[in-house]
């Protein structure tokens, strides 16, 4: 992929290459070529020097036929999980943290979810196959890679502009692609044109997938529950997880030109999401339009780099109850549904520089700025006395603005230490309009709301302290504390009704309960302390393991707490409040080169094993949705174009849940998926069986299950209270995809 010249690299950047690659994951980054390349068109500056793995290339490829959601792309990284919601929009954790507790950019641009429950989260914004790049830092992570969060940092990268070479003229290129996978009989297609010459690159990427309800491996709940929707009786088998289907499309025009050692992109990007059923929340998408503008620039001087960067993102989201739910009172009360709509606005600039103050010394230094704003109003319903006459204004003009600045040196004192350290100070203020409810039954907590000074502003600070000590070509070993903090959403601090119908809306967490945010809650603060020893072979091409434990330390974490009426068995309203949390864990990678039979091919074993746990520090309860102890092994296969293998995936019993929450226990599980793929230069075909045995399980990750029936009641009256959602059964899948 041609890029800017790499003999500009400062002598400091050239003697660290070998140590970005040493960091990444055994087998998932395994050239210099192919971290370099994307931080020199378009990264915001993190520092290549922090630990981080990278996904890309081969290893990237054969996840891409498996999915249509994005964030399932972070499966081979260690400490990272996914939390079940949409087909194509799930929530990573990592570590114990999630959601907004992430800081995750795409293509360089921090994006907000715009919707009570989280239905539109960052990486739902972007196809997998445009991605070309995954990046994570699990956590220490340097302040130049982002703030405002307390764990990870994910930083997603679309096609990097390709240019024709010297003397080439102009050069056109394509690709068409396709996906089949049995299980919901989702398909899935992408297409990509790109035309190039050595200054000029024009490329659009353009994809659409769909999918029906997924079915478990067996019933899992009563068989053929009737529900009502607007064409009249619906029936939902036993083993079929209502609410699962998806419908979606992603378009993106990338227009690059560079200049000797500068470069300018503009990426215009649109999204439409015509219909997204949600197993674990009360309702479901009903459309979500979206146009992002991202417009960067990147140059490398005499002194140093820099990069800028200004985005805008206008996102127009639609909820409702779908067809596997019933309408609210149903048929019998003439209800047609509860029609919900969301306007989020994102704008966004970040500025980053990196000074070469010796050859052994780096500087950077940056400075952010985010403009959010997001109005939540719900219209009256039609023969409802409690949802009319008014419209609902659950957050009206609700503002977030963030500043936020910069400085990190990094430091080479010898060929065996290096250092990083580094201070983000934050600003976010926030704020919101008056409310009201569809009616005078509301008045109370919206009078109190209006009369309440909502204006906050939060003073944040992060710290970065990280060394790093190779003291020979088989040994990296890695420790620090970083400090992170996290300033309250919108919909933490400003939902606002005590109302069970309307607390039973506003559900970021997929529990099933309903929630009122709290104007007063503090930012949160983590303080992390991690190490990891990375052993390999000098190569790194037969053997290697990497361990790290980690601790972190919440103070004002946000929680659930609390109100009148709880009670255990059902679904309750919940209120926040900061409390202090504590999570430790371990994470172990590896990989063994087996050897190679002749006329067989090469052999080789990989395998991830995480453990976290994380507590409530002042009532004692384990926290919410944490991923208990779990493997990947994998055994792999090469011969000639062809690459096969055969996954375990191990998952212990999740016995440590959440007693506020009525979070429910699942069992322990394995799966095995069997993936082929066949590699020429322009085709490739991907064969693959998730789930081989049909085995049966509950997503420890996967939330309560209100995909169909009267999902409002709070004591499952209607609707099957008391599941968890299960992972999908037996799927088959087929790709294929063509380059010209």
């Amino acid at each position: 992929m041609p890029t800017m010249n790499k003999k500009t690299l400062p002598a400091p950047a050239r003697r660290r290459l070998p140590l970005i690659v040493a960091l990444a994951l055994p087998g998932i980054a395994t050239a210099a070529e192919t971290l370099l390349d994307p931080v020199l068109v378009r990264a915001p500056l993190p520092a290549a020097s922090a630990g981080a793995t990278t996904v890309s290339g081969a290893a990237l490829q054969s996840l891409q036929a498996s999915t249509s959601d994005s964030a399932r792309l972070l499966s081979g990284v260690p400490g990272a999980y996914v939390q079940g919601a949409g087909g194509v929009s799930s929530l990573p954790t990592i570590r114990g943290l999630g959601d907004d507790r992430l800081r995750i950019r795409v293509d360089g641009a921090d994006l907000i979810s715009s919707c009570a429950n989280h239905m539109n989260p960052p990486l739902s914004y972007i196809d997998p196959t445009d991605v070309e790049r995954v990046q994570v830092y699990a956590g220490l992570s340097p302040v130049s890679a982002g703030g405002d969060s307390l764990g990870s940092v994910i930083l997603i990268d679309s096609q990097a502009p390709r240019f024709a070479e010297a003397g080439e003229g102009v050069r056109t290129s394509g690709e068409i692609g396709a996906v089949y996978r049995s299980n919901g009989n989702a398909t899935s297609a992408n297409v990509v044109a790109e035309l190039a010459t050595e200054t000029l690159s024009v490329r659009y990427a353009g994809s659409t997938a769909q999918a029906g309800n997924y079915r478990a491996a067996r019933d899992f709940k009563p068989d053929a529950i009737a529900t009502f929707t607007r064409s009249g009786t619906h029936k939902i088998d036993g083993d079929e997880v209502g609410s699962s289907a998806y419908e979606t499309q992603n378009h993106q025009l990338s227009i690059a030109h560079r200049h000797d050692r500068h470069l300018i992109d503009l990426k215009v990007a649109y999204q439409n999401i015509a219909e997204q059923g949600y197993p674990n929340q009360h309702m479901d998408m009903t459309g979500n339009e979206s146009t992002r503008v991202n417009l960067g620039y990147q140059g490398e001087f005499d002194w140093g780099r820099l990069s800028a960067r200004a985005y805008h993102e206008d996102t127009r989201h639609d909820m409702d109850f779908g067809p596997d739910k019933l309408y609210w009172y149903g048929m019998a009360h003439n209800v047609a549904g509860m029609p919900m709509r969301t306007r989020g606005r994102t704008t966004g600039f970040n500025l980053g520089a990196e000074f070469n103050l010796s050859e052994s010394d780096l500087l950077r230094v940056g400075a952010e700025y985010q403009r959010y704003r997001l109005d939540d109003r719900w219209d009256p319903v039609a023969n409802s006395m409690m949802m009319s006459p008014n419209t609902f204004l659950n957050i009206n003009d609700g503002r977030r603005d963030r500043y936020d600045v910069y400085a990190e040196w990094e430091a080479n004192w010898s060929p065996q230490w290096l250092t990083l350290a580094g201070v983000r100070s934050g600003t976010v203020k926030t704020d919101a309009g008056t409310v009201q409810g569809y009616n005078p039954m509301y008045g109370a907590d919206a009078t109190a709301f209006n009369n309440a000074d909502r204006s906050r502003t939060d003073r944040n600070w992060d710290l970065s302290l990280i060394a790093r000590y190779t003291p020979d070509a088989g040994q990296i070993y890695e420790g620090g504390y970083t400090r992170k903090t996290r300033s309250p959403s919108l919909y933490e601090r400003y939902t606002w009704s005590t109302n069970g119908m309307a607390m039973t809306m506003n559900n970021w967490v997929n529990d099933g309960n309903g929630y009122v945010g709290a104007i007063d809650l503090a930012p949160e603060v983590a303080h992390t302390f991690s190490v990891s020893a990375d052993w390999h072979d000098a190569p790194r091409t037969r053997w290697a393991i990497k361990l790290t434990p980690y601790f972190s330390f919440v103070d004002n974490y946000i929680d659930a707490v609390r109100r009148a009426g709880w009670a255990p068995g059902q679904f309750n309203y919940l209120g926040l409040a900061n409390q202090d949390a504590r999570l430790y864990g371990i994470d172990l990678s590896g990989f063994a080169a087996l050897g190679t039979v002749d006329g067989v091919g090469s052999f080789s074993l990989r395998g991830l094993v995480g453990y976290v746990h994380g507590r409530n520090a002042d009532t004692g309860e384990p926290l919410y949705n944490v991923m208990p102890l779990n493997a990947r092994l994998s055994l792999e296969h090469r011969s000639g174009n062809w690459t096969n293998t055969l996954e375990q995936e191990l998952v212990s019993a999740k016995n440590k849940v959440s007693g506020v929450r009525n979070e429910q226990e699942t069992g322990g599980y394995g799966l095995t998926h069997l993936r082929s793929s066949y590699n020429l230069k322009s085709v490739r075909l991907d064969f693959g069986i998730e789930n081989l045995f049909d085995k049966h399980y509950a997503l420890p990750l996967g939330g309560a299950y209100i995909g169909q029936g009267a999902t409002m009641a709070l004591n499952g009256a209607g609707a099957p209270y008391g599941y968890t959602v299960p992972g999908m059964g037996r799927s088959i899948y087929v790709g294929a995809n063509v380059k010209f």
